[in-house]
């Protein structure tokens, strides 16, 4: 299990003891700035997990004299918002209420809107983050009365400061003298991808296990790689996921969301899926995408843990469904064409206002008459080819009853 107490134990108490995020909290830092100025603004934090976006959003309200009140959108709720605001009438402090919302992208559309009118009539300030494109997932009137603060990952070298903090700390605690070379804390962070919160959990498990000094063989002893998640690794496991879709193996897609969903990645789950579904299963089973897209829906309002049930469903319909790549196939050859410059003049019967020859389909048995639609010099070309599957067969035999075996396009 792991031990996340010396972390926050350690957690920076002013803007000197936060590593990294120089652009933002160093002498020269936008928002140290600002705070210092008595600026107070609506601010949205967005970055990587384990940056310092809980920890400034404290620094700051503590700076400016506000009361801090601190929620979590994956298990909170608007009443819990509300109970929240409730004391805005019995607070007396000069700084007012701190409001931060963590990983704000799991409030749907509907709650992030409720709390416009708290932040307009100014009963508090609210600072939410996010460890996703907040543009795609923070409501736009939120993000237009917000500054926007990127939190980057924390260099290796900066990371280490952090790191010989928990290391004296462990040893005052325990009444040791347990010593650390640079180059095994420089290992520790670069293995942990910029995460100071996870590099201190690990340093603290290896230095439990450690008979003396700390060493690097120590560290791999807790098998670093699997615990790290960095940006190979987040890709790595979504394509270990459309790989056990694609192949028809609901065990290994099943094993693949689990992992993913306890790494927190539940936003890229379902983004990832909804390409799934068009990509790999596409016209074999066009209903895999509109139920895809409503499990993810479902999954992002519900939220963790229970988002896993409707993304589970998800998972195995794709995986056990009848696969045709088709779709996608064809608008990547037509894509190519374009790229060479091909198919600028459209037949004169498809441009308006006049479309002269244009020959009405509804007004022919069949709902069909022979006209060319493709640009002239791409005539009779074809780029769709009928998967082999159930219902792809079905609409070619369709096709072949009302155009014949051998039409042109």
């Amino acid at each position: 299990m792991i031990n996340i107490r010396t972390a926050d134990e350690l957690r920076p108490k002013s803007f000197d003891d936060i590593v990294g995020q120089e652009h933002l909290f160093g002498k020269n830092g936008v928002i140290r700035k600002m705070i210092a100025a008595g600026r107070i603004t609506n601010m949205i934090f967005y970055g990587p997990p384990g940056t310092g976006k809980t920890t400034a959003a404290e620094i700051i309200a503590k700076e400016s004299d506000m009361v801090f009140h601190k929620l979590n959108a994956t298990s909170a709720s608007l009443s819990d918002v509300k109970n929240i605001l409730g004391t805005t009438n019995s607070l007396f402090c000069t700084g007012g209420i701190l409001l931060y919302i963590d990983e704000i992208q799991y409030f749907n559309k509907k709650q992030q809107q409720s709390l416009l009118e708290y932040i307009e009539d100014g009963r508090v300030t609210l600072i939410a983050s996010t460890t996703e494109n907040p543009h795609f997932y923070v409501y736009n009137a939120i993000i237009s009365r917000s500054s926007l603060f990127e939190f980057k990952p924390v260099a290796a070298e900066h990371c280490v400061r952090a790191l010989r903090r928990a290391l004296d700390y462990l040893n005052a605690e325990n009444g040791t003298s347990k010593q650390a070379e640079e180059e095994t804390l420089l290992y520790i962070a670069r293995n942990t991808g910029g995460d100071v919160r996870r590099s201190i959990v690990l340093l603290e498990n290896a230095y439990f296990a450690a008979d003396g000094a700390l060493t690097q063989e120590t560290v791999d002893g807790f098998n670093v790689r699997v615990g790290n998640f960095d940006d190979d690794t987040h890709y790595d496991l979504l394509s270990c996921l459309q790989k056990s879709i694609r192949g028809s193996d609901p065990d290994a897609a099943a094993f693949y969301l689990a992992k993913l969903l306890s790494l927190g990645e539940l936003i890229s789950v379902c983004r990832r899926l909804q390409v799934i579904a068009s990509e790999d299963i596409g016209a074999a089973y066009p209903m895999a995408a509109a139920i895809t897209r409503a499990c993810c829906e479902s999954a992002k309002e519900l939220g963790m843990p229970e988002a896993k049930i409707p993304l589970a469903n998800a998972v195995i319909m794709l995986a056990t469904s009848p696969k045709s790549n088709s779709a996608y196939m064809a608008v990547n050859l037509a894509t190519e064409d374009i790229e060479k410059g091909l198919g600028r003049e459209v037949p004169t019967a498809l441009q308006s206002p006049l479309f002269k020859g244009y020959k009405y389909p509804h007004d022919y048995p069949n709902h069909y008459v022979k006209q060319q639609y493709l640009p002239n010099d791409l005539k009779g070309k074809h780029y769709y080819v009928y998967g082999d599957n159930k219902t792809e067969q079905a609409a070619k035999a369709y096709a072949d009853k009302i155009k014949g075996t051998d039409y042109e396009k």
